[in-house]
C-alpha cells in the first residue's frame, strides 16, 4: 500500500533568505523547475549556492529537504529502511522518499562526497519516468508536479576518485556559480555580518588576495562565507585583524609560510 504524503510544513521556509543574484540564474531556476529538469548548481565553496536554493524554495512555496551528502551515505540513508520499535518491524521513510511523496525540493549538497553506488538512486527522478523505487518495499513512488531535484556540487575538488559520472552529470541541466563583483559581494557581507560598508570592501580585498593565490599556495581563497564570519566577530568587539586570523587565515591553511603571506594581506588592507 502507497504511504501517505507526509506533511512537510516544518520545511518550508516562512522568512525570505537574504540573497542578491549575479546574474540571470533566479529566472533559470525558475524555468528548470516548472520544465520539470532536474538542477545541478556548479561552484566554489561559500559562494552562496546553498543560500540560492533556500531562496528560491521560499520564492516557490515549496518545502526545503537538504541532505549533506558525505562518504559514508548509504542508498538506505537516502530512501529509507525497516526499523524495529515496539511494534515489530516498521519501514521509515528517508529524506529523499520523504521529499518525493510530499513534492518539495531536495538538495542534495556536494554530492560528490556521496559514494557513486549511492548516488545511482536518483537516476529514476532525473529523467521522465521521474519515479523512486523502493526496492524493499516493493513500491514505486511516482513524483508529483512540486517535486524538484537540485544537486550542487565544487568542481574545484574533482579528481579521478571524486567525481560525478558522466551517466549522473548529463541527467541535469547547471548553472555555474562564482563569488560576487566586489562591490555587491562587500553589500553581502556588510548586511549579513552587520558592519559597514567600508569595513566590509577591506574584507572583500583580502579575499581577492587570497584567491589569487590560486592552488600555488590554497586549494581555494576566501569565500563569501568566510567574509561574513570574520564581519561577525568584529561586530562582536573582536580586533579586525585577530577575527580575520581566526576567521579566515586559519581555516585556509596550516602551512606557517601561506599563513604568514595571508597575514600579510590582511595587514595591507586594514
Amino acid at each position: 500500500m502507497d504511504a501517505d504524503p507526509p506533511d512537510l510544513d516544518c520545511f518550508r521556509l516562512v522568512d525570505e533568505p537574504y540573497y542578491t543574484p549575479v546574474g540571470n540564474e533566479i529566472a533559470l531556476f525558475e524555468a528548470a523547475y516548472r520544465a520539470q529538469v532536474p538542477l545541478m548548481l556548479k561552484g566554489p565553496t561559500g559562494c552562496g549556492k546553498t543560500r540560492f536554493v533556500e531562496h528560491m524554495a521560499w520564492r516557490l512555496q515549496r518545502p526545503l529537504i537538504t541532505i549533506a551528502c558525505h562518504e559514508d551515505m548509504t542508498a538506505a540513508d537516502l530512501v529509507g529502511r525497516y526499523l524495529l520499535d515496539a511494534q515489530g518491524t516498521v519501514w521509515r521513510d528517508g529524506p529523499l522518499t520523504q521529499a518525493v511523496r510530499g513534492g518539495a525540493i531536495c538538495y542534495l549538497d556536494e554530492i560528490v562526497e556521496a559514494r557513486q553506488d549511492t548516488t545511482v538512486v536518483i537516476h529514476p527522478l532525473t529523467d521522465e519516468r521521474r519515479v523512486l523505487p523502493l526496492d524493499k518495499r516493493n513500491e514505486v513512488v511516482a513524483a508529483p508536479s512540486g517535486f524538484f531535484l537540485v544537486i550542487s556540487y565544487n568542481p574545484g575538488y574533482q579528481s579521478a576518485v571524486k567525481d560525478l559520472k558522466e551517466s549522473t552529470k548529463q541527467r541535469f541541466a547547471a548553472i555555474d556559480f562564482t563569488y560576487a563583483a566586489a562591490a555587491r559581494e562587500a553589500d553581502i557581507v556588510a548586511r549579513e555580518a552587520g558592519i559597514d560598508a567600508g569595513l566590509a570592501e577591506k574584507l572583500v580585498r583580502i579575499a581577492a588576495a587570497s584567491r589569487n593565490l590560486g592552488h600555488r599556495a590554497l586549494e581555494e581563497g576566501a569565500s563569501t562565507r568566510t567574509l561574513i564570519r570574520a564581519g561577525k566577530l568584529i561586530a562582536r568587539g573582536i580586533g579586525a585583524a585577530e577575527a580575520c586570523d581566526m576567521a579566515i587565515v586559519a581555516p585556509l591553511t596550516d602551512d606557517a609560510d601561506t599563513r604568514g603571506a595571508l597575514r600579510s594581506v590582511v595587514a595591507a588592507c586594514l
